[in-house]
Formats: structure tokens, C-alpha cells, sequence
């Protein structure tokens, strides 16, 4: 795939590409929508304070790991199409509810559901391994994510312009927010209709189970579970620091963090239960993957997106603090790290697909990472301005690069469970920031640049380790194993057999065959008894019409 080929609106892939990249940063404006117009709403609301806004800037992430969690498992059960246009249409009442919110309580309650829509994230990963063949996959996740993510950059942009321009007022910000919700409702309509999950019906492979994610070996088990307890665990965190703030008591903390550790239990043990009669089966060869690649992308996006959300929300008080600059100016001095997104995150996917290895490509963009942040953590006053600018973007390409590659290696680890995977590891990012946010309260700048350093070697050397080079990364289609062929066969026969049954059961309003259990549960639904004696007629005409054996 060459970088020309994104304005070839008549290919199906790439206006699927461009299709969903615009849902993703319709998202990500909504979800930063806030912070722009904190100044706005302070000055409206006279029973607002600052440290509500910071509430509800903490309230603004919670969710997010749990609900990347859940998207995932969602989307091999569903497909990203409905995932995508529910997520968009549902986020989008919380987001009324805080435009038009008149307490503390309805703007933090709001504020922390809609949290949830950063999981879109995750949504257009999958969308976008359906359409792009395994050497191409790179370069087109990489565009996906980079483009989406300046959604958030995009808000900082133009929303304050919207709020005070274009409608003004001290109600100004409310209307601004609810026309931001009002779009990517509107969006998630229309995208539900303007695109399908792949090129074909059988494009989307769904899981066998999607409670939790299939591995391959009882070890693999084990270390899924290590693994599961951080993604929930980490919400331990953001109690403690709300608590701190003095929002809740340490009753309600100490029954939020029960119902953490009950969460987490839960999670463990559905690993299990889905696993365990699958392993007992027994694994056939060509069905296994490494969870040691998944484990070494979850602690690479762990280091790299968890490192920019972390710094991106300090850079631009490091900057005016450090050199003396104003607030303006250092805000835009900040923003450099973002709008490095434009080019660096699809460059990362591009240069994952072109070199041959990936394995190697996020080995030296986890390293590069490393350096960088060593160079930032050096930086003070003494240095020149210019130099510190320099030092910050190239952090920021090695950043946003390794970004792109590790989810230019995701699809191809295994295709029927991308979605989780997805979900996974896009959760580890936020796990991440809220690590880095919580150690920042307790180190200098330039300890927590080294901190972040000390991060990124940590996950090169896992990577080293633990990253297998995808088979079948750079084919022409993605490696298909002989559980993958039966769980297809048994789709076609299924639907083969709700074809039957509609001619069958003609006349009636409704027939559904689903899976329940080990078994499947037929449903149908008549008008009157009528339809249902004639129905009845039908099949036993039918039973009389088959030959014996």
C-alpha cells in the first residue's frame, strides 16, 4: 500500500478506512470537549470550582479501561459496525446530560459514562483489520489512529471558538458540547448504514467464546490472569485519588474498592470458566498462538500511549515553569506532541509493513522511546528553547511510531479474537497514564520523564523476550487455523438451516435460531393460533415427505 493510495476514495478499503477514522475523531473531540471550556464554565456556573474540574478530568477517564475491556469482547460477538454506531448513539446522551447538567453530581455522573466512549478506540481497530490484508495493515491502523486521535487536539482547537462565537452567552460552552454530542449521534446512524463489517458477510470471524479471551495453553491461562487484574485493578487508583480530594468518604472508598476486587474475581474467573473446557478439549496445533505477544503489546502500549496521555496533560506547565514562557505559549510549544500524531503514528504502522519485521520495528521504536524520554529528563532552563522543542518532538515520533507498530502487529497474532486482543492492550494504555498521573504527583518533572524511561527499556525487554514475529504478517490474507474453518462451516450451516426454518414457519412474524448453552434455542413468533397449526402442518408434511432411512 503505498501513502497515495488514501485518496483513492473509489476503493472499498479505503473508504471504509476514511469512514471510520472520522468516527474515531468525532469520539475523541466529544470526549475532550471538556477541558477547553473549563475557563467557560466556571465563569457560568458560580457553584463550580476548580477542583470540580479536576474531578471531573479524573471522572473523564475512569471508565475507559473497563469499557475497552467490554467493546472488545463486543466486538468478536457483534462486529465493529454495531459496536460502533451503538457506542456513538448511547455516549451521546451522557454528553446532553452534562451540556444541560444544573448540580455537581449530574456533571461528575455524566462525565464518568461518558468516559466510556474512549473505547472507540478500539472499535476502528478491528474495523480496519477487516478491510486491509495483513502487509498493508500497518500503514492503514497507523492513519486510523493518528488522524482519529487529533480529534482531541481538534477540540482544544475550535470548540472554544464555538462556545464563544458562534453562539456566545454564558451558556455558550453547553450549547457547544450538546452540538458536539448531536453529531456523533448523528455519525453513528449514518455509519451503521454506510459500511460493512469487511468486504464480505464472513470477513468478521466471530470467537468461539467472547466472555474472555481463548488461549492456548493452561500456562497461557495463568499469565492471562496476571495480566487481567491490572486493567480493573488500576481503578484503585483513581478512588484513592478522589478520596484525596475529599469528594468521598473512606466508607464510600472502601466500598468502591470491594467492588474493584469483586470486578477483578469476576474477570479471573470467567478466564477460567471460558478456558478451561476449551483446554480440556485440547488445543489442535494450528489454532495456538503465542499469549507471550499479546502480553509483551499490552506492556508496550503500557509505555507508549500510556506515556503520551501522561505527558501531554504536564507538558505545557513543564514548559512555562522550566523556561518562563506564558501559558499560551507554552500550550502551543505542548501541542507539538500531539500534532506529531498526523505523520508519526502512520509512519510507525508504514514502516512495520515495509521492513520486513515487525518484531524488530517495535523493538527499535521501544528503544528509541527510551533515549527520548532520557534526553527530556535532562532538560532544564540551561538548555536552549530550541533544542528542548527538538528533544520533544523526536520523543513524541518515537512515541506515536510505536504506537502505530504495535497495532500493525495486533491483527495478525490471531484473527478470531482481535477484538479482545484490541480491547486489551488499548486498555493497558490508559492503565498506563493513570500509573504515570499517580506517580507524577510525588516526583519532579524530571524524575518522571526517567520514570517513563525506565518504563519503555522495561517493555523492550519484554518485547525481546516475549514478542514473536506474527506468522502470515506481511500475506496476502490472514492465517486461518481449522477451528476458525469449522466455526465458519458451522455459521453457513446455520443460517443455511434458519432459511428452512423461514420457509417452514411462512406466515410467521419472527423466526431466530441462537446459540444457548451447548445447544441452540429456536424462537418463532405467529400472529394467531391459525399461523401455528398451519405451521405445524407444515412440518409434518414435511417429516412425512422424507424418505426412510
Amino acid at each position: 500500500m503505498q501513502v497515495s493510495d488514501i485518496f483513492r476514495f473509489r476503493n472499498r478499503e479505503i473508504r471504509a478506512l476514511h469512514l471510520t477514522w472520522i468516527a474515531f475523531f468525532i469520539c475523541f473531540y466529544v470526549w475532550f470537549n471538556m477541558a477547553p471550556l473549563a475557563s467557560s464554565m466556571l465563569a457560568s456556573a458560580d457553584w463550580l470550582t476548580r477542583d470540580d474540574i479536576r474531578l471531573f478530568a479524573i471522572a473523564n477517564v475512569a471508565l475507559t479501561i473497563p469499557a475497552r475491556i467490554i467493546v472488545g469482547m463486543a466486538l468478536d460477538r457483534w462486529g465493529p459496525r454495531r459496536v460502533f454506531s451503538v457506542l456513538m448513539v448511547t455516549m451521546a446522551i451522557p454528553t446532553f446530560v452534562f451540556a444541560f447538567g444544573t448540580t455537581k453530581e449530574q456533571l461528575f455522573m455524566s462525565r464518568l459514562v461518558l468516559s466510556s466512549v474512549g473505547a472507540s478506540f478500539v472499535v476502528g481497530i478491528h474495523m480496519t483489520a477487516l478491510w486491509f490484508k495483513p502487509r498493508d495493515i500497518g500503514f492503514a491502523e497507523g492513519f486510523y489512529a493518528g488522524w482519529g486521535n487529533f480529534g482531541s487536539a481538534a477540540a482544544a482547537m475550535t470548540i472554544p471558538t464555538v462556545a464563544l462565537t458562534v453562539y456566545g452567552g454564558p451558556d455558550g460552552w453547553r450549547y457547544a458540547v450538546a452540538t458536539s454530542g448531536a453529531i456523533m449521534a448523528a455519525y453513528g446512524l449514518f455509519y451503521w448504514f454506510a459500511i460493512t463489517d469487511g468486504p464480505s458477510a464472513e470477513t468478521h470471524r466471530k470467537a468461539r467464546k467472547a466472555g474472555a479471551l481463548e488461549v492456548s495453553s493452561w500456562r497461557d491461562l495463568v499469565w492471562l490472569c496476571v495480566f487481567t487484574v491490572p486493567m480493573v485493578g488500576i481503578l484503585a487508583i483513581i478512588v484513592y485519588r478522589i478520596q484525596l480530594m475529599n469528594y468521598i468518604d473512606g466508607l464510600t472508598a472502601s466500598i468502591c474498592y470491594a467492588a474493584i476486587a469483586v470486578v477483578v474475581i469476576y474477570q479471573v474467573w470467567m478466564a477460567i470458566k471460558v478456558n478451561r473446557p476449551i483446554l480440556e478439549k485440547g488445543i489442535p496445533e494450528d489454532d495456538r498462538y503465542p499469549f507471550s505477544s499479546v502480553a509483551a503489546l499490552n506492556l508496550t502500549y503500557f509505555a507508549n500511549f500510556g506515556a503520551e496521555l501522561a505527558v501531554v496533560s504536564m507538558l505545557p506547565m513543564f514548559f512555562q515553569e522550566t523556561w518562563g514562557l506564558s501559558a499560551v505559549a507554552a500550550g502551543m510549544i505542548a501541542a507539538s506532541f500531539a500534532f506529531v500524531n498526523l505523520f508519526a503514528r502512520p509512519m510507525g504502522g508504514l514502516v512495520s509493513d515495509r521492513f520486513g519485521n515487525r518484531r524488530f520495528v517495535m523493538l527499535a521504536y521501544m528503544f528509541g522511546i527510551g533515549i527520548g524520554f532520557v534526553l527530556m529528563g535532562l532538560l532544564d532552563s540551561r538548555w536552549p528553547l530550541i533544542v528542548a522543542i527538538g528533544i520533544t518532538i523526536l520523543c513524541s515520533f518515537f512515541v506515536q511510531g510505536a504506537e502505530g507498530a504495535t497495532f500493525g502487529i495486533i491483527p495478525s497474532i490471531k484473527r478470531r479474537v482481535t477484538g479482545q486482543i484490541a480491547g486489551m492492550a488499548g486498555a493497558y494504555g490508559n492503565v498506563g497514564a493513570v500509573f504515570y498521573l499517580f506517580v507524577f504527583m510525588f516526583v519532579t518533572p524530571s524524575q518522571f520523564f526517567f520514570i517513563i524511561a525506565a518504563g519503555a527499556f522495561i517493555s523492550w525487554v519484554a518485547c525481546l523476550m516475549w514478542l514473536k514475529e506474527p506468522e502470515g504478517g506481511f500475506g496476502e490474507e490472514y492465517v486461518l487455523s481449522s477451528v476458525d474453518h469449522a466455526i465458519a462451516d458451522a455459521a453457513r450451516q446455520k443460517k443455511d438451516a434458519e432459511t428452512e426454518l423461514a420457509r417452514l414457519f411462512a406466515g410467521s412474524q419472527r423466526v431466530a435460531l441462537a446459540d444457548k448453552g451447548d445447544g441452540l434455542t429456536l424462537t418463532a413468533t405467529f400472529r394467531d393460533l391459525s399461523d401455528l397449526r398451519l405451521a405445524i402442518a407444515r412440518l409434518g408434511g414435511a417429516k412425512a415427505d422424507k424418505p426412510a432411512a
